[in-house]
């Protein structure tokens, strides 16, 4: 079999790479084809960091970004974005000053403002890590800072309000005046606790993270710089029509059609299907694993697409943990914290919720939320469509109910009725603020310290019980969901992972609950059944003794916070500014 060209876009020129094997990492093309050393290899597998660079592709007439790890991502699912690594930010010429940045003369290196910040801040020390911390910081810059400068990103450049040569040549055009840039230099919209959460996915071993996280604060204060997307997108779409025809014995096969995927997947049953590759990743990086055929679903549209209507929230199989995520904490926002906690952003960013889910990984954390959701998932072949509920797809450990010629191609969560949807004291999800500001929802629904009320309420709560606090799996993950009207309990649904062989759903224990009071009596005899539901096994995280101590005392504080208590939890703590 042979592979297709491999063809992207670095530093606004493009990138024609042949013979690149189905299963060769990003990483390794970068360090050992091209010769960029620049970024690093620390873990080889989606932890450190290290590896971080940032892609873009054109989605609805702009430009996405998205940090990832280039450690664990296969070089081939990057064919038609563009890349940049931490030896572009300088470079690139399509990396250009905004407002009265393009006005100055330009030196001829001039560092970006991800970079000039860790300098100013003291960001680095023995340095390994700093390319990674960079790399994210410039998608952080991308995605937070570029948007609010004077120039929009995904639009044409308007006229600048200078002669045309004042500026650096392709410079974009400033637009609103030099007040528009004094905003967004006094308003430095990344917070201390944005910027905690995004740079979740990068390990420093000697720095320390203060500097950093000022680092990440003081972009906004610097000159400004921006990508010229809409020079960006032209070229983009130039690479796009170049795109050779696929080889009908190629060894990776993208099909862009959900007609053409299935079709694949019944030709080649014995192909490796990835997605966001952080869990095959692994296995090629850690278990060396070869792969002579890889099929990538993630050129997809159909199964890159979030559809909501008034029952149910659609998430393609393709769609992103970042981008699924948003969906479910747009209807949920208590659910905030614990989607931050799902490992770090650049996995987030790369990794599938199909992925996830079809994986089937015991201590995945998505699967026992989906299950307290109530969610379904859909699978399908050439021979058509059929659906289960989630927790019904597992037969044994990282085992499934798919034929050899099925994928799981999408997730239905049921949006919650009219009793579910604004319980009183919880904000709408629209105009939410952030967990740990005035007026948050707690964990539990409710307000900070009013309990939520008993008649026609929902009370959702996701825990993950992990050793570290980011970018960690859990030892037990529990998500309770819960209906109440006058003072009993009408449904209950809870999903539990680390606690059995498979993603699980705890049915003696929602039977403990549903038609009980809600009160205390009924939580210590839930709390009792919970426990004697699972035998988890000891290993590494946590032992099978306290993984159920872990249950029961999970059921207890879902109680104790249905009734006011207030959490106490590192979530609650913030993170302070340097004086």
């Amino acid at each position: 079999m042979t592979t297709q060209t491999l063809q992207f876009l670095r530093r606004g020129q493009p990138v024609a790479l042949g013979n690149v094997p189905p299963d060769r990492t990003l990483l390794e093309v970068l360090r050992e084809d091209l010769g960029h050393t620049g970024t690093k290899e620390g873990c080889g597998e989606g932890d450190c960091g290290a590896c971080t660079v940032v892609l873009g592709e054109a989605r609805d007439g702009k430009v996405h970004y998205s940090a990832v790890n280039s450690c664990i991502r296969l070089a081939h699912s990057v064919h038609g974005m563009a890349l940049w690594t931490v030896e572009d930010l300088a470079e690139d010429p399509l990396i250009q000053p905004v407002g009265d940045a393009a006005l100055a003369p330009r030196p001829p290196i001039t560092l970006h403002p991800a970079q000039e910040a860790m300098v100013q801040c003291h960001g680095s020390q023995c340095g390994f890590c700093t390319p990674g911390f960079v790399m994210s910081l410039f998608g952080m810059y991308q995605k937070h800072i570029a948007p609010t400068l004077p120039t929009a990103c995904g639009s044409l450049p308007p006229s600048g309000e200078g002669p045309p040569d004042s500026r650096a040549p392709g410079a974009l055009a400033p637009r609103g005046g030099p007040s528009t840039l004094d905003h967004v230099r006094q308003g430095q919209p990344i917070t201390r606790e944005l910027a905690q959460e995004e740079l979740s996915g990068n390990l420093c071993r000697c720095t320390g993270y203060r500097p950093i996280l000022d680092a990440a604060q003081h972009m906004g204060a610097l000159p400004a710089m921006a990508v010229n997307e809409p020079l960006l997108l032209q070229k983009l779409e130039l690479l796009a029509l170049h795109h050779p025809a696929p080889e009908a014995n190629s060894s990776y096969i993208s099909p862009t059609t959900l007609t053409d995927l299935l079709a694949a997947r019944a030709e080649h049953p014995a192909a490796q299907v990835v997605a966001g590759c952080t869990d095959v990743g692994l296995w090629v990086t850690k278990q060396h694993k070869q792969y002579e055929s890889i099929l990538d679903v993630t050129r997809v549209a159909e199964l890159r697409q979030v559809q909501q209507d008034n029952h149910h929230i659609t998430l393609g199989a393709a769609v992103t943990l970042t981008d699924a995520f948003a969906a479910l904490t747009a209807q949920w926002p208590q659910l905030h914290t614990f989607a931050t906690r799902f490992a770090g952003l650049p996995v987030r960013n790369s990794g599938t919720l199909g992925g996830n889910v079809a994986n089937g990984s015991p201590i995945g954390d998505s699967m026992p939320l989906l299950i307290a959701l109530r969610a379904q998932v859909v699978l399908a072949s050439v021979r058509g469509e059929r659906a289960m509920a989630l927790e019904d797809l597992y037969t044994g450990y990282r085992q499934n109910v798919m034929a050899p010629d099925e994928l799981l191609v999408r997730i239905v969560v049921p949006r919650p009725g009219v009793t579910e949807s604004e319980p009183p004291g919880r904000p709408k999800a629209a105009s939410a603020p952030r967990p740990g500001e005035a007026g948050a929802p707690s964990p539990a629904g409710g307000s900070e310290h009013t309990p939520v009320p008993s008649v026609g309420a929902n009370i959702l709560r996701a825990y993950k019980i992990s050793k570290r606090f980011d970018d960690d799996i859990s030892a037990v993950c529990l998500v309770i969901n819960l209906d109440i009207e006058a003072d009993v309990v009408r449904r209950a649904s809870i999903g539990a992972g680390g606690v059995a062989a498979t993603p699980a759903r705890a049915r003696q224990t929602e039977a403990a609950l549903t038609g009980q009071p809600w009160n205390a009596d009924t939580i210590a005899r839930a709390a009792q059944a919970l426990q004697g539901e699972f035998n988890p096994i000891s290993d590494m995280r946590a032992s099978g003794a306290y993984r159920r101590t872990v249950l029961a005392s999970l059921l207890q504080r879902f109680w104790l916070e249905s009734q006011g208590e207030e959490a106490v939890s590192v979530e609650n703590f913030r993170l302070e500014e340097a004086v």
